[in-house]
């Protein structure tokens, strides 16, 4: 997670939402990292768990992740944990709940769906207070 924290400070940096993750492989080395580049790019996908998703499929030659770890800063979005069911990884770790928005347990469970055909497991509040604490600093100083 202190990973991830890392790369949303790089969001932070070029003016985007601080979210950052990271994939981890099967046995736990890191495939790929992302953070939010929406505003860099113009592209309202850039979400942070998206491009590390693609870095990660790109890195193994593969659209499957299957037996890998996605952690990220914030709660997936209901498009982000559709992705996550997609790309079939193993895990979802993440450390602040996003009430507003969360789709893996706050406002929807996507992630954990019975209907859909992959749940991946989730871990949530893993350092939690550090990653609320930097979304929150950023939206304080806009």
């Amino acid at each position: 997670m202190r990973h991830a924290l890392d790369e949303a400070a790089h969001a932070a940096r070029a003016g985007d939402v601080p979210v950052g993750a990271v994939v981890l492989g099967p046995g736990g080395d890191l495939l790929a990292t992302g953070h939010n580049e929406r505003e860099a790019t113009g592209d309202p996908t850039a979400h942070a768990e998206i491009v590390a998703l693609r870095r990660a499929s790109a890195a193994l030659g593969a659209w499957r992740l299957a037996g890998c770890t996605l952690v990220v800063t914030l709660e997936p979005c209901t498009m982000c944990a559709g992705a996550l069911v997609q790309s079939r990884v193993a895990r979802v770790v993440y450390g602040a709940r996003d009430e507003k928005a969360g789709a893996a347990g706050s406002l929807w469970d996507v992630v954990r769906d019975r209907r859909l055909n992959h749940r991946p497991e989730v871990i949530h509040g893993v350092l939690e207070e550090d990653c609320s604490a930097q979304l929150t600093a950023f939206f304080r100083d806009r």
